[in-house]
């Protein structure tokens, strides 16, 4: 694909990836009023965050073999569309039903956008710094709205109410669908034989969404609950079976062949451990500040400024890295500052803790962040053929999510270990003190990320040779 105004294009792919992180954190703080004005229980809340990263998770590879094949505009614009649409009734909810409906359709809206942004960078882009400067700047974007997600989550919730954090996505999403029909350029659709392999779609998605359910409900419902068991063994089988018919497959939805491309496969398992140590610190920090320290809203907001501002800086440190030393120097930096900054971090967490006390911590990890969110993709990308470009970020961006939801699962059981049967000011000591020990987790589970980064060759990887991958796939 060629453009002729790359950087517009860029832009609105940036905006894209600036909606989808919006969609992130932008829920958090407006959580407590809508669940008490739509009658929520403290444990059913859960489910207007957990639908969405049930279905993103459960359809992320459908949507980037879908990408490959229908085009990667086609299903960026459709992603768009389903935003649009799902926000605008997560604002007209009046049921429980409803905004748990509307936000299950934006992580479909995810599952799609997230893999067909990738993949239009990773040929509009060539290999090399064209390409880590575009991930540069869409990642940069990416962590802006994660701080304007918390910062426009305070402000709305307060001066609107809560459906306002649906309603403003409904023209952002609108206008960037619009625009990219005139500004990228349109896309044939490609593949090895254009067939889509709807056995393995309907078995990846089955088995990733009913992982993704078990585990983001295991915590909240218990483990031994017979819907939790029954999701994680159907998961399983699904999953198997999806094996089983890839492995057979003359076009296989995720071919097997892609995996012999060490940087794609160090990408995907960096994406798991980003997400689960990382990624999680924002739930920890939402509890810390409002549950502990009792911040409002839009003090909530306003003091997730500084780890956005950091990590923001982090993301076009990482470009420059990654160009100067390549990206496994680049990752091992990254989660070495994970390491450190996330490490000083849990000092914050205590109830008597002033928010200072946090701030190195949040700087130094911050910027981390940013480093290793910029080098991952970087790292995923790199090698893939272009027109296996949305697979392999589809399976990239399936890992982050797996990663948020079981990281996030583990971290939450060793924080709520000792808050049972406390109340008053008992209760927000253990809920600080539960916090520390999961942001000392996460900064042990960055400390595995770094050994995995070092697998990566030290050298540049070659471009990439095409290649029909399915012939490679040895016969059982």
């Amino acid at each position: 694909m060629t453009v002729r105004r790359p950087g517009r294009a860029l832009a609105l792919l940036a905006t894209a990836q600036l909606i989808y992180s919006l969609d992130i954190n932008i829920v958090y703080v407006a959580l407590p009023e809508l669940a008490a004005d739509l009658g929520f229980s403290e444990q059913t809340r859960q489910w207007v965050v957990s639908a969405y990263v049930v279905f993103a998770g459960g359809f992320l590879l459908l949507g980037g073999r879908a990408a490959d094949l229908l085009g990667r505009r086609r299903m960026f614009v459709l992603a768009l569309a389903l935003y649009a649409a799902s926000s605008l009734a997560g604002g007209l909810a009046d049921a429980q039903g409803v905004i748990v409906a509307a936000r299950a359709v934006q992580g479909i809206g995810g599952a799609l956008l997230l893999p067909s942004t990738l993949a239009l960078i990773g040929t509009l882009f060539a290999e090399g710094p064209p390409r880590n400067r575009a991930l540069a700047v869409w990642g940069g974007a990416g962590a802006s709205g994660l701080t304007a997600g918390a910062l426009l989550g305070g402000v709305l919730t307060q001066a609107f109410g809560w459906p306002a954090v649906f309603y403003v996505n409904v023209p952002l999403a609108g206008a960037v669908a619009v625009a990219a029909l005139l500004v990228i350029p349109r896309d044939e659709p490609a593949g090895t034989s254009g067939r889509f392999d709807l056995p393995g779609a309907l078995a990846s998605t089955a088995g990733a969404t009913l992982l993704v359910f078990g585990l983001v409900q295991g915590p909240e419902i218990g483990w031994a609950e017979p819907a939790v068991l029954g999701a994680l063994v159907l998961a399983g089988a699904s999953l198997a079976a999806f094996v089983l018919i890839e492995w057979r497959g003359a076009d296989p939805l995720l071919p097997f062949g892609l995996l012999r491309n060490r940087s794609l496969v160090v990408g995907v398992t960096v994406t798991f451990v980003f997400m689960g140590t990382f990624g999680a610190l924002p739930y920890f920090l939402t509890v810390l500040f409002q549950d502990v320290h009792g911040f409002s809203a839009l003090e909530t907001g306003l003091a997730f400024l500084v780890p956005s501002v950091a990590i923001a800086s982090g993301t076009q440190l990482g470009a420059r890295l990654a160009g100067r030393y390549g990206a496994r120097r680049t990752l091992v930096a990254g989660f070495g500052a994970g390491v450190l900054g996330t490490a000083a971090l849990a000092a914050g967490f205590g109830a008597g803790a002033a928010f200072a006390t946090a701030l190195p911590g949040l700087v130094v990890s911050g910027v981390g962040q940013g480093v290793v969110w910029t080098a991952m993709w970087i790292a995923a990308s790199t090698g893939v053929p272009a027109e296996r470009q949305g697979v392999a970020n589809g399976t990239a961006s399936m890992t982050l999510n797996l990663g948020n939801a079981i990281g996030l699962a583990v971290l939450t059981v060793a924080a709520n270990a000792g808050t049972g049967g406390r109340t008053g000011d008992a209760l927000r000591t253990a809920v600080a003190d539960g916090g520390r020990t999961a942001v000392l987790l996460a900064a042990a589970g960055m400390a595995a990320g770094l050994a995995v980064s070092l697998a990566l060759r030290s050298v540049r990887t070659s471009p990439p040779v095409r290649e029909r991958v399915p012939d490679q796939i040895p016969s059982p």
